[in-house]
C-alpha cells in the first residue's frame, strides 16, 4: 500500500540525492555496526531471512493440522517459570526479584475545570501532573493486605468476588489480593448497562464487589435492590470515607479503611502471621482465577471460568514472544530487555488482552503507567488544551491497542497530511514510500524518522518500541502506515476470551498484511471443514476451515452454561481441550494463519449469494468517509444494506463541494447526502474489488459515533448486531421497502 500522490521529478531528485549523500556520509559507521551485529545474524539469519522461516508445521502432515509453532512441535509450553504455576506467585516472583522497582505508576490530579464549548455543552477538563509510581515491593504488601482484609469482611477462598471498575492501579492491587486469597474475581465491564451487571452479580452469586466512586454513583447504586445477595461495596477511591443513603444490608467501605484492617495483628487473616497455614487457601493451578464476562457482542454475557494455568499457560507464549514477539527466549532477553521497559495500560482490564499483556508485564518485572482512552494524547477529550496528555508523560515503550484506535489516529493524521502545503505533503509522500520499500528489505531509514515521521511518532509519546493489536482484524492501511510512522513493529495477534487471548501473533520482521501469524507456543490449531460455507481442508491453495485452538490455554468453560459449554468446547481422545471459534481461517505454508471469514457473518442471500459482513465492513473501513460501519443483510432480501457513521470533516467537506446545507444531523437525514457517500462507498467497495452483491445498495447515516457508552459496541468496539439492528430497525424497514 503506497501513498499516491502527483510528484514533481525534480523534487523527487533532490529527495534521492539527499538520501544518497546520507547513506555514502553514514556508510563507515553503519559498516562497523553492522560487523558487531554480525554474530547474530550469522546466527539468526536478517530480518527478511526470517520473515521467510516456516513459524508452524502440521505435526500429522495432513492439511487439517494440527498446526504447531516450529519451538513446540513435540510439547506445548504450560508455564512461566520453574514452580510459578498460578497467578500470585507471578506477582510474588518478581517483588523478590525486584523489589525497589517502579511497578504501578498513577498521575497526580493538579486541577479539574468545566469547560463550557461553542454549542453550549459543558466538558470536564483536567490538567496532570507526574506519574507517581508504586514498587513492586509495596505493591505485594498491599494487595496483601487488602487481601486479608476482604477476609475479615467475611470473603471466602473459593467464594466468587466482583470487581467493577476503570482500568487503574487499584484494579491490578485488588486482583492480585484476589489470587493471593484464591477469591475468584469476576470482572465486569465498567461500560456495561443495569441489567447486564445484575445478571452477572446473581449469576456469580457475589456478595463482595470492588468499584469506583463514580460508577457506583453512576450505574451500580440504582440496581443494589436487584442484586439480594451483595452485603460489601469496596469503594477504590479515598474519598468520601462515609456513605449514607444506601440499602440497609449493604455496607460500604473505602479500599484504603480495608487494607488498614488486613493490617491489623490480631485480625487472624494477615498473610505474614500464617504463611505455614496459608496452603490451606493457596490456590491450586486447576483453580477458578477469574470468571471472566464478556462484552456481549452477540447477547447476554457470558461468564468464561478460566483457571490459573490457563492464564500461566497463556502468559508464558507471550512472555516467549513478547517484544520481539518470536519464540527464542534468548533472543527475547538480549534483544527485548523488557525488564527496563514501560506499559500503558488503558484499555479494559476486564478484556482478556489488557489482563493478559499487563500480567505479562508483572512476570517480567516492567513498569505499568496508567491511562484512560479519554486523556491517553494531548488531544485527548479530557486534556485541557496546552497540557500533557499520558503518552507525552510516560513515553511508553510497550503498547496494546484495538483496530478502532489505530484507524482512528491512521485517519486523523492522514487528514493532517492532507492539510499539509504542496511541498511538505510531497515530502512525507516520497518519505512514506521509501521506508515502505525498505522496510520490505529489512533495512532501517533512520533519516526519515528523524526528520518526517518524529512529529508523527511523538503523538504515542515518542519511544514505542513495539505495537500489539488485538480484538479486531486490522487493516492493511492502518498496519503499515503504524509500521511506517511510529517506526516501530505491529504484532497482529488473534485469541479470544477462551483461550485467555493466547492464540497466534505475528512476527516484527514479518511486514505481509492481513495474517495474524503462527501459533504460539502454548496453543495447536485444527481447520474443520465447513460444507456450507463452502470450505475444506482439501482446498488449494490453502487449507480453509472453521478454526479449533487447543492447549493449557483453553478454558474450562462458560459459568452456569452446561449446554453452551458442550457445544464450543471439545476433549479429544487425549485429553485435549478445543475451542471452536466460529473463524474460518486458512493456513499458508510458511505456518501463518489468515482470518477469512466468520461463521456468524455469514448470510445468505435470496439469490443464494453468501455474504460476509465482516469482510465487507473491513473493506469499507479503509475509506476516508467512513468512521465506522454496520453491514447488514435479511436472508429474505437480495441486497445488502448499512448503517454508517460518517468521518465528521470529510462529510462536512462533501455537502459543501455540492451545496447541501444543514447541521449534522440535518445533514445525516438528507437523502441527496445519503446518494452521495452511498456513490462514494461503491467506488471504495469496487476498488478493494467487493463482489456487486456484497456492495451495501442502500445506507443510513448517523450524525453520533457508536461508543461502549451508547451499547452499540462492546469495549474493544466490536459491533454488538443485536443492538444495532433493534437501534435502526425503523431504517432496516424503510431501506427493505417496508414504508
Amino acid at each position: 500500500m503506497k501513498l499516491k500522490d502527483e510528484v514533481n521529478p525534480v523534487i523527487v531528485l533532490l529527495f534521492h540525492v539527499l538520501l544518497g549523500l546520507y547513506t555514502l556520509i553514514t556508510f563507515v559507521p553503519s559498516s562497523l555496526l553492522s560487523m558487531v551485529s554480525s554474530s547474530e545474524q550469522i546466527r539468526y539469519g536478517t530480518e527478511e531471512e526470517r520473515a521467510r522461516r516456516a513459524k508452524a508445521k502440521s505435526v500429522s502432515g495432513r492439511p487439517e493440522g494440527p498446526y504447531r509453532a516450529v519451538g513446540a512441535v513435540k510439547r506445548l509450553r504450560t508455564t512461566l517459570h520453574p514452580g510459578v504455576d498460578t497467578l500470585e506467585k507471578v506477582l510474588e516472583y518478581s517483588a523478590a526479584k525486584f523489589p525497589q522497582r517502579d511497578f504501578l505508576g498513577t498521575r497526580e490530579l493538579i486541577c479539574e475545570e468545566d469547560e463550557k464549548q461553542s454549542n453550549g455543552k459543558v466538558f470536564k477538563k483536567v490538567i496532570l501532573g507526574k506519574y507517581r509510581w508504586l514498587s513492586y515491593e509495596k505493591a505485594h504488601r498491599a494487595a496483601a493486605q487488602l487481601g486479608s482484609g476482604l477476609a475479615a469482611l467475611g470473603q471466602q477462598p473459593k467464594t466468587n468476588i466482583a470487581i467493577f471498575c476503570e482500568t487503574r492501579a487499584e484494579w491490578m492491587i485488588a486482583a492480585q489480593a484476589c489470587f493471593m486469597y484464591n477469591f475468584p474475581l469476576v470482572t465486569l465491564y465498567s461500560t456495561l448497562g443495569g441489567p447486564a451487571i445484575a445478571h452477572g452479580l446473581n449469576e456469580a452469586q457475589v456478595s463482595h464487589i470492588i468499584t469506583s466512586r463514580e460508577l457506583l454513583e453512576t450505574r451500580l447504586k440504582a440496581i443494589l435492590i436487584e442484586v439480594p445477595r451483595l452485603q460489601h461495596i469496596i469503594v477504590v477511591d479515598d474519598t468520601p470515607t462515609s456513605w449514607p443513603g444506601y440499602p440497609r444490608g449493604i455496607s460500604v467501605h473505602n479500599m484504603a479503611a480495608v487494607q488498614q484492617l488486613g493490617a491489623k495483628p490480631d485480625n487472624g487473616n494477615s498473610i505474614e502471621m500464617f504463611l505455614p497455614s496459608l496452603f490451606n487457601i493457596r490456590p491450586l493451578p486447576t483453580d477458578i482465577a477469574v470468571i471472566m464476562y464478556t462484552s456481549g457482542s452477540t447477547g447476554v454475557p457470558k461468564g468464561v471460568m478460566i483457571s490459573h494455568s490457563n492464564l500461566i499457560a497463556g502468559i508464558t507464549v507471550e512472555i516467549n514472544t513478547g517484544g520481539k514477539l518470536e519464540i527464542d527466549t534468548e533472543i527475547s532477553r538480549t534483544t527485548l530487555g523488557i525488564e527496563d521497559d514501560t506499559y500503558i495500560g488503558y484499555l479494559p482490564l476486564a478484556h482478556v488482552l489488557e489482563l493478559s499483556a499487563e500480567m505479562l508485564c508483572v512476570a517480567h518485572g516492567c513498569r505499568i503507567g496508567y491511562s484512560s482512552p479519554q486523556t491517553l494524547a494531548d488531544q485527548s477529550t479530557k486534556i485541557k488544551k496546552g497540557s500533557k496528555g499520558d503518552t507525552s508523560v510516560l513515553q511508553p515503550t510497550l503498547m496494546a491497542a484495538v483496530p478502532e484506535i489505530m484507524d482512528r489516529i491512521y485517519k486523523n493524521v492522514m487528514a493532517k497530511v492532507e492539510e499539509m502545503s504542496y511541498f511538505q505533503r510531497t515530502l512525507f509522500t516520497l518519505a512514506f514510500n521509501y521506508k515502505l520499500e525498505q522496510l520490505g528489505k529489512g533495512n532501517s531509514t533512520p533519516l526519515c524518522d528523524r526528520l518526517v515521521f518524529k512529529k508523527v511518532r511523538s503523538l504515542l509519546g515518542g519511544r514505542t518500541r513495539v505495537l500489539l493489536s488485538g480484538g479486531a482484524p486490522l487493516s492493511a492501511a492502518t498496519q503499515r502506515f503504524m509500521n511506517v510512522c511510529f517506526c516501530c513493529p505491529v504484532g497482529q495477534g488473534y485469541g479470544l476470551t477462551e483461550t485467555c487471548g493466547a492464540g497466534t501473533i505475528s512476527e516484527p520482521w514479518d511486514y505481509s498484511t492481513g495474517r495474524v501469524g503462527g501459533p504460539l507456543v502454548c496453543s495447536e490449531f485444527k481447520l474443520k471443514d465447513w460444507l456450507e460455507g463452502g470450505y475444506r481442508s482439501t482446498d488449494k491453495p490453502h487449507p480453509r476451515g472453521e478454526i479449533l485452538i487447543g492447549g493449557p490455554n483453553v478454558t474450562m468453560g462458560y459459568y452456569k452454561n452446561d449446554s453452551k459449554k458442550q457445544d464450543d468446547f471439545v476433549v479429544d481422545e487425549n485429553g485435549q481441550r478445543w475451542f471452536c471459534t466460529g473463524d474460518i481461517g486458512e493456513f499458508h505454508s510458511d505456518g501463518c494463519l489468515k482470518i477469512i471469514d466468520r461463521k456468524k457473518d455469514l448470510v445468505k442471500l435470496q439469490a443464494g449469494e453468501y455474504v460476509s459482513l465482516g469482510k465487507v465492513e473491513a473493506m469499507l473501513k479503509n475509506c476516508s468517509l467512513v468512521d465506522n460501519i454496520c453491514a447488514y443483510a435479511n436472508s429474505d432480501e437480495t441486497y445488502v444494506i448499512g448503517f454508517v457513521v460518517p468521518n465528521q470533516k470529510h462529510f462536512l467537506a462533501l455537502a459543501e463541494e455540492y451545496g447541501v446545507r444543514g447541521s449534522l444531523i440535518e445533514l445525516c437525514d438528507n437523502s441527496t447526502m445519503e446518494e452521495l457517500v452511498l456513490k462514494v462507498i461503491t467506488e471504495a467497495a469496487l476498488a478493494a474489488q467487493l463482489e456487486r452483491f456484497e456492495i451495501p445498495r442502500k445506507i443510513r447515516l448517523s450524525p453520533d459515533p457508536w461508543t461502549p457508552e451508547t451499547g452499540l459496541v462492546t469495549d474493544a468496539f466490536k459491533l454488538k448486531r443485536l443492538e444495532l439492528k433493534s437501534h435502526y430497525k425503523d431504517d432496516i424497514e424503510r431501506m427493505y421497502g417496508g414504508k
